[in-house]
């Protein structure tokens, strides 16, 4: 009997340890607009990786190893009390990780391009609330 309960406990944490290890972390910050040309880009150079793109703090650039990661971006709130209510009806986007805000002059987690910024957000706003997962 104690040897089936020792199986089941290795097997139940087993199942536990790769389901944690496959849902990905929900963090919550700042994403702020930036507008093109989105070329040179510290990832790839003078490629063109479309519209949809964002670019990571310090906080998130890893040496650049987030390079390529494609993260999935809610608008959540307001940062001003100019646009109180900024989101969109869709206020989703993914988005990959294409180049480096770095201090002092990042001022947010994300910076948008404005074609992933317009699509959850009014462009107006600058600056929003956003909860983001890499996928």
């Amino acid at each position: 009997m104690a040897t089936i309960i020792s199986k089941c406990s290795i097997i139940m944490t087993i199942l536990f340890i790769s389901f944690g290890l496959q849902a990905s972390s929900q963090y919550t910050g700042i994403g702020t607009i930036n507008a093109p040309p989105y070329v040179p880009s510290a990832c790839y150079g003078y490629q063109d990786m479309g519209v949809m793109i964002a670019a990571a703090s310090e906080a998130l650039w890893d040496g650049g190893a987030v390079c390529g990661k494609y993260f999935e971006v809610t608008c959540t709130g307001g940062t001003n009390l100019g646009t109180p209510h900024p989101c969109s009806a869709t206020p989703t986007v993914t988005v990959v990780i294409t180049d480096f805000c770095p201090p002092p002059g990042c001022k947010g987690d994300l910076d948008l391009s404005h074609e992933s910024f317009s699509a959850i957000a009014d462009p107006a706003a600058g600056g929003i609330k956003i909860s983001y997962q890499q996928l």
